[in-house]
């Protein structure tokens, strides 16, 4: 390589690290007109392999590499890197400086850069990558097997997201080809971290251990998942799994031996048992019938560390979340289900699944479950309180989504329904025992009214499940309209609460005559100043519901259709946050819909203008001030009695 061009391009590497604008910007113009040049990215590799170079100049020249690849690396890419270059990168890119990379976030780097390219090349256009990484993981020098690893987990990562046949046909191969290998590796540095912890050797020798453990797992995760048409069917991923749950119980123990010893290692021993736990998702989730024979220990796994106060006490909340993803996995999988007529079932694993299920989840298992899910994690905690009192408005938004699978409370919920509805005639009368238990509508201790709001959560959420034991029309007006009449501070829990119920329970059971009674009910809280603002979005919601609904009488509604939107005009000028704005919006939207603007939309379409103004980066927001606008367009056309003045929208 002409020296020349090697220097000038690591003076520009060095300009565009700068924090000068003047000299920042054309370096990084240079940079990317060069991004096109024959031989460009061969000299940006001999910069982050020279080990004596700055740091910061070393991540530039990998990040640009990287872009590199995403832009150019395809054949039919515009100004693609000639095969002439990719063979001189391909065969630099395992080089030993490479592969002893000093700095973990540039060697972390440079593993996403190789698995860039490997899920290109690979095997094809490179068949020797994982041979020589398999032989670079054999080498005496520690920092060369980590960085191989590293590298190879990147690889299998890339390669296994690849969803075509032939792609699938060739992973499978590669996974049997080390599978074994790596399997080995992973027992070998856990028995070995385990065994550092538990006789409290230097935190560098635990630790060093613990990340290559960690890097195996997260390979054999994608291997066993994704590398197997039938993982039952081999005998190495079977050893595997067969000893997940083990490993997981042991490293929890081990983890209270981790506390002072720093934190990376406190959450690299966390990590490491939550992949432990996602392997066993992975394997439900794509090969159910390759789970069947960990049901059993699965699932006494999560009763002991989800509802025992001993097993409790060894856990941490996204190891809870993940637990309880595998009973809502194992409680919702079709294939562990048996049909109605016997002569149905097509798979005999099916019937195994099934009275391995049952065989756990006895008659007095289901029921502490159920009175541990309401009692303990259905209960707001410190948490959530504090999250309310500094943004009500975050802490009133519904998550949505997926977050069952990474949030705590969603979890929660999302288990609960699944169990109810699998064992609801178990069920349903044991949630109306803890109701029944309830005091009545009166000012009490804080922890008495977080009891109260976690067996109304529970009833909210079995409200279609519950219809035959609960009479609501009877229980709404004799408890839930006297709870909203309690303004002590501590009780907006159960004032918000009760509007959630009303938005729950008005499409299942309440009677048609029982509907206005409902809708001064969530006008109180939604109309006084004084009120929580989280209780308000709350009653709002539930005023959506309840006139989102198949029986909604709009002759009932419309005496309150001026005072409702006066409302919520106050309560969209209260809230701060774009997305609660576009939330109340579209309650707006519904009850002009569905009851008119009762002669209240002058003010809110004086303040449409201001809002879109402020919601310049927020479309979905703007799209919301839109739909009110054609509503109240609407109302203008249908002379609904009063005159619209337009202003600043009538051009």
């Amino acid at each position: 390589m002409d020296p020349n061009i090697y220097a000038l391009v690591l003076d520009t590497l060095n300009r565009a690290t700068s924090q000068d604008p003047e000299v920042l910007k054309p370096a990084e113009k240079k940079l990317q007109e060069w991004e096109i040049e024959p031989g460009f990215y061969s000299v940006l590799l001999d910069v982050l392999s020279n080990h004596s170079i700055d740091i910061n100049v070393r991540w530039l020249a990998v990040m640009c590499f990287k872009n590199g690849v995403d832009r150019y690396w395809r054949k039919n890419a515009p100004h693609a890197i000639t095969e002439e270059e990719k063979q001189k990168l391909r065969q630099g890119l395992l080089n030993s400086n490479i592969l002893s990379e000093p700095v973990t976030q540039i060697a972390t780097q440079q593993a996403v850069l190789i698995s860039k390219i490997a899920r290109f090349d690979c095997p094809m256009f490179w068949p020797n990558l994982v041979p020589e990484l398999i032989g670079a993981l054999k080498a005496p020098q520690q920092l060369v097997q980590h960085r191989s690893l590293l590298i190879f987990h990147h690889v299998v990562k890339a390669l296994a997201s690849k969803r075509l046949a032939a792609d699938r046909r060739m992973f499978q191969e590669l996974t049997q080809s080390v599978y074994a290998f790596i399997l080995n590796l992973w027992h070998e540095n856990t028995e070995q971290f385990l065994r550092h912890i538990q006789e409290g050797a230097a935190t560098e020798v635990i630790t060093e251990h613990l990340e290559k453990a960690l890097l195996c797992l997260r390979i054999l995760r994608k291997l066993t998942v994704f590398g197997f048409r039938k993982a039952h069917e081999s005998q190495d991923a079977v050893a595997f799994l067969n000893v997940v749950f083990d490993r997981a119980k042991t490293s929890l123990e081990c983890r209270k031996l981790l506390k002072g010893r720093g934190i990376y290692l406190l959450e690299l021993c966390e990590k490491f048992i939550i992949h432990l736990t996602k392997v066993a998702l992975g394997v439900l989730s794509l090969h159910p019938f390759s789970f069947v024979p960990l049901i059993r220990p699965a699932l006494e796994f999560t009763l002991y560390f989800c509802f025992t106060d001993q097993g409790m006490a060894l856990t941490y909340e996204r190891f809870t979340i993940q637990c309880l993803n595998i009973l809502k996995g194992i409680l919702q999988c079709v294939e562990y289900k048996l049909p109605k007529e016997m002569d149905q079932v097509k798979e005999p694993l099916t019937i195994e699944a099934h009275q391995l299920k049952m065989s756990v989840l006895t008659d007095d298992a289901v029921v502490l479950v159920c009175r541990r899910l309401v009692s303990h994690y259905c209960r707001l905690c410190g948490d959530d309180l504090a999250l309310w009192d500094a943004e009500p408005e975050s802490f009133a938004n519904d998550e949505a989504g997926e977050s069952w699978k990474y949030s705590k409370r969603p979890c929660t919920e999302a288990v609960f329904m699944e169990l109810f509805h699998g064992f609801r005639p178990l069920l349903a009368p044991c949630v109306v025992r803890m109701l029944g238990e309830l005091p009545p509508p009166a000012p009490a201790p804080l922890d008495q009214l977080r009891d109260k709001d976690a067996v109304y959560a529970a009833v909210g959420l079995a409200a279609f499940d519950l219809y035959d034991e609960i009479d609501f029309d009877e229980w709404f007006t004799n408890v839930l309209s006297q709870e909203l009449k309690i303004k002590d501070d501590n009780y907006r829990i159960i004032r918000r609460r009760v509007c959630l119920l009303i938005g729950q329970w008005c499409g299942v059971r309440a009677s048609p005559s029982l509907r206005p009674a409902m809708y001064a009910a969530l006008l109180e809280p939604l109309s006084s100043a004084t009120e929580d603002l989280a209780v308000k979005l709350a009653a709002a919601e539930a005023l959506r519901s309840t006139i989102d609904d198949f029986n909604f009488d709009v002759e009932q509604f419309r005496p309150f259709v001026p005072h409702v939107l006066s409302a919520l005009y106050d309560l969209l000028v209260e809230s701060e946050e774009c997305d609660t704005k576009m939330h109340v919006l579209h309650v707006i939207s519904f009850v002009m819909e569905r009851g008119g603007a009762g002669g209240a939309g002058g003010g809110l379409l004086a303040y449409l203008p201001q809002l879109w103004a402020h919601a310049d980066s927020h479309s979905m927001l703007r799209a919301a001030v839109l739909a009110n606008l054609l509503h109240l367009l609407k109302v203008k056309n249908k002379k609904n009695g009063w005159e619209l003045n337009l202003g600043p929208w009538e051009r």
